[in-house]
This record gives structure tokens, C-alpha cells and sequence, in this order.
């Protein structure tokens, strides 16, 4: 026999003036309920995975990454050489011929470590976006993991205030039996009334809120707005150990931000060794060739001279002369307060970091009183309040008005202790945004 259906006979025996019998058990799961809570039709794991797949944040995110990668073979080659050809418009006469075209080929080459730290630099960013990329990662499955919770509280709230609606309508009908022997008052029947107008307004506005829940978690695994989502039935709390000082430590190893900050650091840090090298020359090297078509006047033909039209080869090497230091005295400055900047960053990213641990640390703390509390004194001492309540007015000792102020008591501890449970677990899912792994990755 269901919770709900034990009321019933409850209130009725009562009313009979016959003895009361068993505990009220409107809380339990049904062995249906039960399967269904440790199953469920759409797990949290498998939304997470959605939306890792589709959110179209994660994939901008890693689409960044991705181009940040390209950058590497880029910056890593030599720039590419220069072939360039001169064709003499009025050839210059030399003793063995006449100089027609000249084609010279050059390669410039950076100073020695140049392209090394250049590399290096893109590396260390395409790290960050990488680490970016993990931040957004767990910005999605925070915000979808607090959305589901949500979703259990208000699919169980539902539950709860259809079951109060059917019990204060069994009321209403035996305070209506009541009035017409004599007995009871017309008031009480009208205030049962009110109160299930109440509830059913309270089950729109719970509806309501289950829609917009809907939408944020079909945007976040970019599923159709109105894609429904199965009821949650949410398991039970998990315990939680909160060593701050241990939680401090993983969230520095872990968290993707401050992990990207620390990559920036190293990045400005090369970036300086990259400034500091501008001063050197880069060098330039080259290759020439000139076609020489030999003597064609009456002297050279009669008398050739000696390597008549012999083509010319050639080979170059110069330097540029980095005379502009301002230049580069202002290149290494700037990545200097780049790596004051990003150092600073990092401070703050730490900083933001431990200020979010001692306060959710403390809110999970502070929830877990309040279930606990519930749990154990007030969730009892509610349902008991109501039994003896149903028993003295069985009895005629107390009126229709005293029985709805306990069923509404009870109703508002077992929708707050719904709530508890899912805030604790928001709770949770933000500490591990925080320290940036999930509670079960951490070492006992």
C-alpha cells in the first residue's frame, strides 16, 4: 500500500473513531520509483556526453585550439627565399661581353634560437587555448549538472504536491460529510478549497519552471528547444569530505584557469628571451648568376679575348643592422609587464580559486546540517504532529483548520528538504568546478 493510500484509510478509521493505525510513510519509493532512481531514462552521464559532443561552445573552444596548433609550422620555418630576376635594359659592356640578365636567389636566416622560441611561444599558447578549452568544458557540465539538479527537485516537488492535492481533496470531501451532519463548519471546507486552488496554482508554477529548465539543458547539448526530457529522480547525496587545505592543493594542480595562467607566465617568459635576441642580426645569404653573351663587335670577333662570353657566378652573405633599439628596447618592455600581467593573473586566479572553496566548502557544510536536521527532527516531528493531529480530529477535539495547518507544515518541510538535497548537490557539482576534478577522482 502507497504512502498516500495509507493516509486515506488513516483519516478514515479516524473518523470512524476506531484506533489509528501506522506510521505515515508518504515519503517512501515504490519498488518502480525505486529502479527508476537508480536508472533513470536519461542518466546524467549520458547528458554530459551530449553536450560534449554539440555544445557549440566547446566546439568554438576547441575549433581555437585546433587553429592555435596550426600556428607551430608556421613560425618554426625559415621565411622563404627570394628569387629575383634583372633583366639589363641597356647591357652593360665588359671585356668578355655584354651582361644581358642577372637572377640572384637569397635566403634570410634568423638569428641562432629565433625560431626555437618563436615556436616554444606558440606552443605555450596553444596550450592555454587548450586549457581554455577544458575551462569551457566544465563551465558546461557545472551549469548542465546544476540544471538537471533542478530538475529533480522539481520533478519531486511535483510529485509531492499532487499527492497533497489528492490528500486535502480526500479531506475536503469528508470535512463536506462533516457539514452536512452538523458537525463541522462550512469555513473549513472552504479553506480546504482555497488550499487546493493553491496547490494547483503551486503545480503551474512548478510546471513552468520545468520548461525553462528544459530549454537551458536542450541549449546546453544543442538539442531542439522543446525536446522533452524524461522525469530525474535523483540519487542519493553523496558524503563529502571538505579538507580545504587538500582542496586548495588539487585546485591548484587542476583547475584548468590557473593552469592556463601559468602557462602564460612561461609564455611572456620566452617572449622576453625572443625581444632580448632581436638585438642580434639576422642573416642573409644569396646565390647569383649572370648571363654574359660574349663580344659581338668587329675588334672581338676578330680577336676573341680570352673567356669570351663566360657567364659570372656569385655569392652573397649580409646582415641587417639593428641600429633602431628603441624598437626593440620597447618590444622587451612590453613583454616584460606582459609577464608582471599574467603573474598577477595568476595570483588572482588562485585567489578567486579559494575564495570559491571556502564558500561553497562552508554552504555543503551548512546543507548538510539542514538535511540532517530535517531528516532526523523535523520531517519526524511534522508527520507526527499530523497524526495526532488526524486523531483528535477524528475525535471532534480540534477543527478542519488545525488538521490543514499540519498537513501544510508537513508539505513545506518535505518540499524544503527536497530543495536541501538539491542545492546540496549543485553544492557539489560547484566545488568540482572549482578545484576542477570530480569529488570520486580524488585520492582517499
Amino acid at each position: 500500500m502507497t504512502g498516500k493510500n495509507k493516509r486515506f484509510l488513516i483519516v478514515t478509521i479516524c473518523l470512524l473513531n476506531l484506533t489509528l493505525a501506522g506510521p505515515l510513510q508518504s515519503k517512501d519509493l515504490s519498488p518502480r520509483v525505486q529502479a527508476e532512481f537508480n536508472d533513470g531514462h536519461h542518466p546524467l552521464n549520458t547528458l554530459i556526453q551530449q553536450a560534449l559532443e554539440r555544445n557549440p561552445e566547446i566546439r568554438q573552444s576547441f575549433a581555437r585550439y585546433r587553429a592555435a596548433l596550426q600556428k607551430l609550422p608556421q613560425v618554426r620555418s625559415l621565411p622563404d627565399p627570394m628569387l629575383s630576376l634583372t633583366q639589363y635594359l641597356r647591357s652593360p659592356e665588359t671585356r668578355v661581353g655584354p651582361q644581358t640578365t642577372m637572377v640572384t636567389l637569397s635566403q634570410k636566416l634568423p638569428w641562432f634560437g629565433k625560431l626555437s622560441d618563436k615556436e616554444k611561444i606558440a606552443a605555450k599558447e596553444a596550450a592555454v587555448y587548450r586549457y581554455l578549452h577544458e575551462a569551457k568544458k566544465a563551465d558546461v557540465i557545472q551549469n548542465l549538472k546544476r540544471v538537471y539538479y533542478s530538475l529533480g527537485y522539481i520533478d519531486r516537488a511535483l510529485d509531492i504536491t499532487k499527492e497533497d492535492i489528492s490528500i486535502l481533496e480526500h479531506y475536503e470531501a469528508l470535512a463536506r460529510a462533516r457539514y452536512q451532519q452538523g458537525v463541522g463548519l462550512q469555513q473549513g471546507v472552504v479553506k480546504l478549497q482555497a488550499e487546493i486552488t493553491r496547490d494547483k496554482n503551486r503545480l503551474e508554477e512548478f510546471g513552468k519552471q520545468r520548461v525553462d529548465l528544459e530549454a537551458v539543458l536542450n541549449s546546453l547539448r544543442d538539442f531542439p528547444s522543446d525536446s522533452h526530457v524524461e522525469k530525474v529522480f535523483l540519487k542519493k547525496n553523496p558524503a563529502v569530505r571538505i579538507n580545504r587545505e587538500e582542496l586548495y592543493r588539487i585546485g591548484r594542480a587542476s583547475r584548468p584557469e590557473i593552469q592556463a595562467a601559468l602557462l602564460q607566465i612561461e609564455k611572456n617568459e620566452k617572449r622576453i628571451h625572443l625581444a632580448r635576441k632581436n638585438y642580434r642580426p639576422d642573416i642573409t645569404i644569396g646565390a647569383g648568376f649572370t648571363n654574359v653573351t660574349g663580344r659581338s663587335d668587329p675588334v672581338g670577333l676578330l680577336n676573341p679575348p680570352d673567356q669570351n662570353g663566360k657567364n659570372i657566378y656569385s655569392f652573397t652573405v649580409g646582415i641587417n643592422i639593428p641600429i633602431r633599439r628603441k624598437k626593440y628596447d620597447a618590444a622587451v618592455a612590453e613583454a616584460t609587464q606582459d609577464k608582471i600581467a599574467s603573474r598577477e593573473g595568476y595570483r588572482n586566479a588562485v585567489n578567486l580559486m579559494d575564495a570559491s572553496i571556502r564558500s561553497i566548502g562552508f554552504q555543503i557544510e551548512t546543507l548538510e546540517r539542514q538535511i540532517a536536521l530535517f531528516e532526523n527532527t523535523l520531517t519526524p516531528q511534522a508527520e507526527q504532529a499530523l497524526r495526532s493531529t488526524e486523531a483528535a480530529y477524528s475525535t471532534g477535539e480540534v477543527g478542519v483548520l488545525d488538521l490543514l495547518d499540519s498537513e501544510r507544515v508537513l508539505l513545506d518541510v518535505r518540499l524544503s528538504l527536497e530543495k536541501f538535497n538539491s542545492d546540496y548537490m549543485k553544492s557539489v557539482a560547484d566545488m568540482e568546478r572549482a578545484i576542477g576534478i570530480p569529488f570520486e577522482e580524488i585520492e582517499p
